[in-house]
């Protein structure tokens, strides 16, 4: 009979976080896989947890799949961590638990700390429907156009963003969604939380000049529903329109504010149009 393969939680700072069922799984299994062997040790020593340990991260996560699985098909549990919070969630885990399914064993979630989850609850904007997009992407023309497919989703936005990309991520976002309310959690359950609320301007102001350090979650309201009501204007006219424009001689932005304006949308809802028809 197949063994058991536990997906536990563990803190995303504050060790306090830990809970005690997740401390009673981590010293029953047979084996613990987590992404960095180095960082969950200490976290293991500190509840005296001292079960073997396997490194389980991006780049070995299928051929340690494998491995795991026939530990498993031989009746072994197995509990998958990560560096910090649900193991799965911006973290490896998708490919084994596909794989302990489908080879018929039982897979238990051991709930606990989420920073998204965390971010959106304390960030003061709605969390009846949350839209959660992982990791924007590095480069801008990507993280643009990621911005502009989800832009009218019906669903508090919330992204995870690295330290050293965040200004600039702040400033699109305010390019193509407009000036919304916003939050910035950063550093959560740890010495150095904050989280900054206000408009993307704003948040934008705020940090603008500063070294930005830690775990960062950026939440972002949702479309409001008093959209222009030329928000579903014809795309391709509007890109004749700014293309017309640049043959007389007016830059792309001076062009695509200019052709807004004619059309009754701000630079925002227009700039979603066009980028959304490419």
């Amino acid at each position: 009979m197949p063994g058991t393969l536990y997906l536990v939680a563990t803190p995303i700072g504050n060790l306090q976080d830990m809970s005690l069922r997740a401390i009673e799984v981590l010293r029953q299994v047979d084996v613990i896989a987590c992404e960095d062997t180095r960082h969950s040790r200490k976290l293991l020593n500190h509840f005296s947890i001292s079960n073997k340990l396997v490194s389980y991260h991006e780049h070995n996560e299928v051929d340690r799949a494998g491995e795991l699985i026939s530990l498993i098909e031989a009746g072994k549990s197995v509990a998958v961590i990560s560096d910090a919070g649900t193991p799965g969630i911006s973290d490896p885990g998708f490919l084994l638990v596909q794989r302990a399914r489908d080879a018929g064993a039982a897979v238990v979630p051991i709930p606990g700390p989420v920073a998204f989850v965390c971010a959106v609850i304390a960030a003061g904007l709605p969390t009846d429907s949350i839209y959660f997009g992982g990791f924007l992407p590095s480069k801008q023309g990507e993280r643009r156009r990621r911005l502009a497919e989800v832009a009218d989703i019906p669903a508090t936005l919330v992204f995870y963003e690295a330290p050293h990309r965040l200004l600039r991520s702040l400033a699109d976002c305010l390019e193509v969604l407009g000036d919304r309310k916003a939050a910035v959690a950063r550093e959560l359950t740890k010495l150095h939380e904050e989280i900054a609320s206000g408009t993307l301007s704003e948040i934008l102001a705020k940090f603008a000049g500063k070294t930005v350090k830690g775990e960062i979650a950026l939440v972002i309201e949702r479309k409001s529903d008093d959209s222009h009501p030329l928000a579903a204007a014809d795309a391709a006219s509007l890109a004749d329109r700014i293309s017309e424009l640049e043959k007389m001689g007016l830059d792309h932005k001076s062009a695509l504010k200019k052709a807004a304006k004619e059309s009754g949308l701000s630079k925002s809802e227009a700039y979603r149009l066009v980028i959304t028809k490419k």
